[in-house]
C-alpha cells in the first residue's frame, strides 16, 4: 500500500535529482515509510544514499550516535533525539541532507506530556540542523502519512 501524500514525494525526489543533492534518513515511528515513498519514484537511486530504521534506543545509539544522556534526559521522542538522528545519518552516509524522524504513531504509547501524534522531524544540511515539532491527529496510518508529508515539505525548503 502506498501512503497518500498527494505526489509530494515525486516532486521532492525530482527536485533533489535536478539539484544533484543526496538524502539519507533515519526513521523510527514511520518504520521506513519515508524511504519507501522516496523509492516509489523512478530515479530515486540517483539521490538516496542510505536509510535505516532505528526503532530501539540501542539502535539509535549504535547506528546514529544518539547520546545515551539525551535518551535518559528527554527520551527517544524529543527534539534533541530527532536532531541527533538527522546529524548522525548525514555524518554516516555523507548525504547532503539527513532526515531523522521519531514520534508516537499510536494507538498506544502516548503519555499526557507526549500524546499519540507527537512527532519530531530533524533535518541536517550544510552544517546546520533544525527540528520540526508536530502534533498530529488520526490513526497510526494517518500519523505516519502526515509525518512523511511534513518531512518532504521540510526537505523541499532545503533544496
Amino acid at each position: 500500500m502506498t501512503a497518500n501524500v498527494d505526489g509530494i514525494n515525486e516532486i521532492i525526489v525530482n527536485r533533489l535529482i535536478e539539484s544533484k543533492k543526496t538524502i539519507s534518513a533515519a526513521e523510527s515511528c514511520t518504520g521506513g515509510l519515508f524511504t519507501a515513498l522516496i523509492t516509489d519514484v523512478s530515479g530515486a537511486s540517483e539521490i538516496l544514499e542510505e536509510s535505516i530504521v532505528t526503532y530501539s534506543n540501542e539502535a539509535k545509539m549504535r547506528e546514529l550516535g544518539v547520546k545515551k544522556s539525551t535518551l535518559d534526559a528527554v527520551g527517544a521522542v524529543s527534539r534533541e533525539t530527532a536532531r541527533q538522528m538527522a546529524e548522525g545519518i548525514r555524518a554516516h552516509t555523507g548525504a547532503d541532507i539527513g532526515v531523522g524522524i521519531t514520534g508516537i504513531a499510536g494507538p498506544g504509547g502516548g503519555t499526557p506530556e507526549k500524546p499519540v501524534g507527537t512527532v519530531f522531524v530533524g533535518l541536517a544540511a550544510d552544517g546546520k540542523s533544525e527540528v520540526l515539532e508536530l502534533h498530529l491527529d488520526g490513526n497510526r496510518e494517518r500519523v505516519r502519512e502526515q509525518t512523511c508529508r511534513s518531512a518532504f515539505e521540510a526537505v523541499g525548503k532545503l533544496i
